[in-house]
């Protein structure tokens, strides 16, 4: 006997299988084709329930097959009330030993909960005013031979809801509706590039040197050409190339990995859009942003104030603010902490923030701005005049060569997006890349690796370009109130149960 089914629930369903079999029924039919569905069934009979009673409230002469899976089952001698539930809702069926004759014995010692059935019958309203399927026909689709949990949502291990996602959508039905919301989001993501003119396209996710971020890769091996490849970090070297090229305007659904840890709104992969536009810059990139924050929340029939864990986000309310600014007015630091390294430097540890030693002005500003300003931006904030070493990707500004033309959006809380005016000079980047080269062999993990055939691309000439990324996860979290990334990805990363490589299960 297979370990997962050696207990006695599925042994005792194991064994009504069999009855099954003897009796000349397989417990795993095919055939059976998908006619209606539960929600059109409630939707095109509901007028029976609005009848007289003194009026007919069945349609025997209407023929009806439905088809889902057992939730509810009540045993009443010679009948019996089931609930079967599909993808779209449930319906309340009646089988009766009158109308299934010699087969309602097998039905009695064989149906449970959590099986899949077919009935075929026709619409009535029951004594208690219930729409229902009156069945003349049924068939076993499929043995269920692990039975469904009865309080799936009181179990004291909530994280077996994403181990076993499988069992969390069949008892809970919300979920389901989050995820359809995250398709919707997808969609309408596409449309909207579509509509202004993007091309969707895909580049690699087996990178020949990790680069587009920040972040330390997972390292595979390609047997063929007996070399390492990187799981992608980021499509965006990728994406410009293309910009190089020649085309004007391109997005990218991607999914991304990385090797990092693990919290409410990380997960190792992950998925995002990117998109770049030539001959625009990131003031242009912020108004695109506005413009499709509003068409999102339009297209999914949302209000423009949207609660969010313990606060409600205005999306009426979108502000523009500089880095600095937000550390003195949003995060209370004096400023002349903020305008010298040193001081930054004995602020932070006064304040007991954990930094490494040797940190660039830059970084000592990002970790600043992560310990007292990103939590407190709830309603949409674009940040930018970022430090120039923290976005070695991006293009200085003109007036102020220690910043780049960036931003990031804030919302709730947490960055929702990153962009920038591309920086489009080589030598400008490589000599970045030669810097995040050397922070790397100084033990920085996450730093970038030098790409030389990236600023060869750069070398034939990129128009001026703006990109950026939006965390297609969080931007889900966001519009679906989950407090957790793991609620918006079907099967999240989980530690495993066991010591062992193979399983998280």
């Amino acid at each position: 006997m297979f370990e997962l089914f050696n207990n006695e629930y599925s042994k005792n369903r194991l064994e009504k299988a069999k009855i099954l079999r003897e009796n000349q029924k397989n417990p795993y039919a095919n055939g059976i084709r998908k006619q209606m569905s539960c929600a059109d069934f409630n939707e095109q009979f509901a007028y029976l329930k609005t009848l007289a009673e003194t009026q007919t409230r069945k349609l025997p002469d209407v023929k009806t097959t439905l088809t889902g899976r057992i939730k509810l089952m009540r045993m009443m001698g010679k009948a019996c009330f089931v609930n079967i539930e599909d993808e779209s809702e449930d319906v309340q069926v009646y089988l009766s030993q009158n109308d299934i004759k010699e087969e309602f014995d097998l039905l009695k010692k064989t149906l449970e909960v959590g099986d899949f059935i077919a009935v075929s019958g026709y619409p009535f309203v029951t004594k208690t005013g219930e729409l229902s399927l009156h069945t003349t026909e049924y068939t076993l689709l499929t043995k269920a031979i692990v039975p469904l949990p009865e309080k799936f949502h009181g179990l004291t291990d909530v994280e077996l809801r994403y181990r076993q996602r499988y069992v969390d959508l069949i008892m809970n039905p919300k979920v389901r509706e989050n995820f359809r919301l995250r398709s919707r989001i997808i969609t309408a993501l596409r449309h909207f590039f579509e509509s202004k003119g993007f091309l969707e396209v895909e580049t690699p996710m087996l990178h020949p040197i990790p680069g587009g971020a920040n972040a330390r890769p997972f390292i595979t091996h390609h047997n063929a050409l007996n070399v390492e490849r990187y799981l992608r970090i980021a499509p965006e070297l990728y994406l410009k190339r293309l910009i190089v090229g020649g085309f004007e305007a391109v997005f990218e659904m991607n999914r991304n990995f990385r090797n990092e840890g693990m919290d409410h709104s990380h997960n190792p992969e992950f998925t995002m859009i990117e998109f770049y536009w030539a001959y625009r810059t990131y003031e242009d990139l912020i108004e695109l942003t506005k413009e499709l924050f509003l068409y999102l929340i339009k297209e999914l029939d949302l209000p423009l104030q949207i609660p969010h864990n313990d606060d409600v986000i205005d999306f009426s309310d979108f502000r523009v603010i500089s880095y600095k600014d937000a550390l003195q007015h949003i995060g209370g630091l004096p400023l002349e902490v903020i305008d010298s390294k040193d001081r930054l430097q004995e602020y932070l540890i006064d304040q007991d923030i954990k930094i490494e030693d040797n940190l660039s002005y830059g970084k000592l500003l990002g970790e600043a701005f992560d310990a007292f300003v990103e939590e407190k931006l709830i309603n949409p904030t674009f940040i930018i005049e970022y430090p120039i070493d923290i976005s070695p990707l991006a293009r200085r500004n003109d007036k102020n060569p220690e910043i780049a033309d960036r931003f990031e959006l804030f919302i709730g809380g947490k960055e929702i997006s990153n962009g920038f005016s591309e920086l489009n000079d080589p030598i400008d980047q490589y000599e970045r890349f030669k810097e995040q080269v050397a922070a790397k062999d100084a033990g920085d993990e996450e730093a970038q690796f030098m790409d030389e055939d990236y600023v060869l691309a750069l070398g034939y000439g990129m128009p001026p370009t703006a990109g950026q990324g939006i965390g297609i996860d969080r931007l889900v979290m966001l519009f679906s109130n989950a407090k957790t990334i793991k609620d918006v990805i079907l099967f999240p990363a989980m530690k495993p149960l066991k010591s062992s490589e193979n399983s998280d299960h």
